[in-house]
């Protein structure tokens, strides 16, 4: 039982780690004047908007620079996880 609780632990501090050094990583993604940059915890910490821009053209925009953002994300996600280690899941 004490043993299971280290590996608990262990996994805890794994993804701590990983939050932290995520959280450290951003991206930004651009489409027709519109920016939008996610931190590597998929949070948003900026959007930009043209003000030239009707509301039609932002529901188009939007969502492809969402995609796009959290696509990138997951990569340095991949990346950063292999780089920490991976994870070592205990019984996998």
């Amino acid at each position: 039982m004490l043993d299971q609780f280290k590996q608990l632990k262990t996994l805890r501090d794994q993804a701590k780690a990983l939050q932290d050094a995520l959280a450290e990583k951003s991206i930004t993604v651009q489409k027709n004047g519109v920016s939008l940059t996610l931190d590597g915890n998929q949070k948003v910490t900026n959007l930009t908007i043209p003000p030239e821009l009707t509301p039609v053209e932002l529901e188009k925009i939007i969502p492809t620079l969402i995609n796009d953002a959290n696509d990138k994300v997951k990569r340095i996600m991949a990346e950063t996880m292999q780089s920490l280690g991976g994870f070592n899941f205990p019984g996998m």
